[in-house]
């Protein structure tokens, strides 16, 4: 098999190249810069553009591409370069599969279309939320329009667990130094997924025909942020009776902390169950001791 990869220099997007190189697939993955690599190739997102011969004869697309969410204080220029890097990739992305007659689509997305939901038990079906990270959500997913005729998959994944990179790898040092604690009251739902996780079930819709639009990429057995603060502290055999206030969160981070930090996503990977994906890492006291 044949598998084109935007993103592919990220946490998700490096370890799921590794794995079909591993089961002895063929990636190509496509990047901004001049081709350093036989495996490389040309595009550009804002332009429009991408190597068409690198799609060629290519059974499936994974698009990762987007500027992390997290990764700069939001201000007004952030927020469009979030917003754009996303969309402009997935347009592109989304004709250049049209054009090539390619099957399948897995187009990246967010457990961010929900909002802000408190308890709710949140399944595909759900509707789109408010706010920020729910409005670009929405402009993301529709960006795949132009890959009319290919199967296409929104992958709506939540935190992906990882000691490499993401938010456990910001988690570490101040855990390890037994400086952990909740965020705010905690009681906001935390909608995690390991990274082994990911990437088997970015793999699993590829393969299944019969799994097409939104899909939670997240485990089972969602936890609060409190509940992740204990299972850290226990895995790290470390205290965690700290607490980050609310306003302090505000002052630190300033928008991002409402909508990236305090907001409760409790997301339950329906499509995926109902699919038959079997989750390697159900319960986060097992994954983190796996991990750790």
């Amino acid at each position: 098999m044949k598998v084109v990869i935007t993103g592919s220099s990220g946490l998700i997007g490096t370890a799921l190249v590794d794995s079909l190189r591993g089961d002895g697939h063929e990636v190509i993955r496509l990047v901004r810069r001049a081709p350093g690599a036989s495996d490389e190739a040309r595009w550009d997102p804002t332009a429009g553009t991408v190597d068409d011969a690198a799609l060629t004869d290519a059974n499936a697309v994974v698009n990762l591409a987007g500027a992390g969410i997290g990764d700069k204080r939001w201000n007004p220029a952030y927020k469009a370069e979030v917003c754009n890097s996303r969309i402009d990739a997935t347009t592109t992305i989304a004709k250049a599969v049209a054009r090539h007659g390619i099957a399948v689509l897995v187009s990246g997305s967010a457990v961010g279309w929900y909002g802000d939901r408190g308890d709710d038990l949140l399944t595909e079906s759900e509707p789109n939320g408010s706010g920020f990270l729910a409005e670009l959500v929405r402009d993301w997913e529709a960006a795949v329009a132009p890959a009319a005729g290919a199967r296409v998959v929104l992958i709506r994944t939540g935190i992906v667990l990882s000691p490499n990179g993401g938010a456990l790898k910001q988690m570490l040092p101040i855990f390890k130094a037994g400086l952990g604690g909740r965020l705010g009251s905690g009681r906001q739902w935390f909608p995690w997924i390991s990274l082994a996780d990911e990437v088997a079930a970015i793999r699993f819709v590829i393969d299944n025909d019969a799994v097409s639009g939104a899909v939670n990429l997240s485990a089972p057995q969602p936890v609060t942020n409190r509940e992740l603060t204990t299972s850290l502290g226990r895995a790290l055999h470390r205290p965690t009776v700290a607490f980050v206030p609310r306003v302090a969160l505000r002052v630190g981070l300033g928008e991002f902390a409402e909508e990236g930090v305090l907001a409760s996503q409790r997301t339950v990977p329906q499509a995926l169950l109902d699919a038959g994906f079997g989750f390697g890492d159900q319960t986060l006291d097992a994954a983190l001791d796996s991990m750790l």
